[in-house]
């Protein structure tokens, strides 16, 4: 492997670090309060609140419904609006992070919703409120399966990013696309895929890594 084609992949892959960390956070801080309001807003939950469930589900499926490249391609606008600029990292986290958020937050619902309902009952019958029923029963027993649909979130983040590169974004697609595929450079192509395999895979593990040690504490003081 050569010099250049090193400092091409280092560059590329910084550029796609920088893009997933900023986009988890922000998806994230949007994503995860909407995945709270919709698991406990569902007839009967929590907080009774059906209207606004099904306000909420039906924006988030409907941004969902959308292909990410088309997504991305329809906020440039805003990315330009906010960044000053369509092309760079920069310029891809905008229209990443609102794309991902309600990826998230599908994720952060289901995740929440698998919490026994005999918990939060209990948790009701001692004069619970909602927001300590949700802060220290429905978080804290969501957490191992939270840790492991945030890490599939990620891993799908990646993926956006790589999309992204189509369009400029930077990073390891736009590198794949621009060099691998459209100069048939073959060895490029090879090596930006082997990079970004090997991201996959040390995400996962560190998500499964998470996870199993917050079961083996919480198995430990039980």
């Amino acid at each position: 492997m050569s010099n250049d084609l090193v400092d091409m992949l280092s560059t590329a892959t910084l550029e796609t670090l920088y893009m997933v960390v900023l986009v988890t956070l922000i998806g994230l801080l949007i994503g995860f309060p909407l995945g709270v309001i919709l698991a406990v807003s569902d007839k009967g939950n929590i907080v009774s609140l059906p209207k606004t469930n099904k306000f909420l589900g039906t924006i988030i499926n409907v941004i969902r419904s959308l292909p990410e490249i088309i997504l991305i391609i329809i906020l440039l606008p805003l990315a330009r609006l906010v960044i000053g600029t369509t092309l760079g990292t920069n310029a891809a986290i905008v229209p990443l992070s609102i794309g991902s958020a309600p990826f998230l937050a599908r994720i952060i619902e289901n995740s929440l919703k698998e919490v026994a309902h005999g918990k939060i009952e209990a948790a009701q019958a001692v004069g619970a409120s909602p927001f300590q029923i949700i802060v220290k029963v429905l978080i804290p027993e969501a957490l191992p399966s939270l840790v492991r649909g945030i890490t599939i979130g990620i891993i799908s983040i990646v993926g956006f990013t790589a999309i992204a590169g189509a369009i400029g974004a930077g990073g390891l697609g736009s590198t794949a696309i621009r060099f691998g595929y459209q100069r048939f450079q073959t060895d490029v192509l090879i090596a930006t895929v082997i990079v970004l395999v090997i991201i996959v895979q040390l995400i996962q593990f560190i998500g499964d890594h998470i996870a199993k040690l917050i079961n083996k504490k919480r198995y430990k003081f039980e």
